[in-house]
């Protein structure tokens, strides 16, 4: 033990140094538990994607009439053949 300092002193100093390890032990274990218990929770969905609809919007249709059909078709097979 250094002459220049006091038993009181190196008790002090002790102890902060107990203090220390056991707070740093402390929180290494709290933060742990949060990490796992937040993994647990997460596991089955990914919070960064927005939530996804199970059905899908209503279809619309429209009746054509048969010169719009014929259009229509004449139109396909334009495409078809890459006109």
């Amino acid at each position: 033990m250094p002459q220049h300092v006091s038993v009181y002193q190196l008790l002090g100093m002790t102890f902060l140094v107990l203090v220390t390890v056991a707070w740093g032990v402390g929180l290494a274990v709290m933060l742990r538990r949060v990490r796992t218990d937040t993994a647990r929770r997460r596991a089955g969905t990914l919070s960064a994607l927005p939530h996804q609809r199970q059905v899908g919007p209503h279809r619309e249709s429209v009746e054509l009439t048969p010169a719009e059909q014929d259009e229509f078709a004449v139109l396909v097979r334009r495409l078809g053949a890459g006109h």
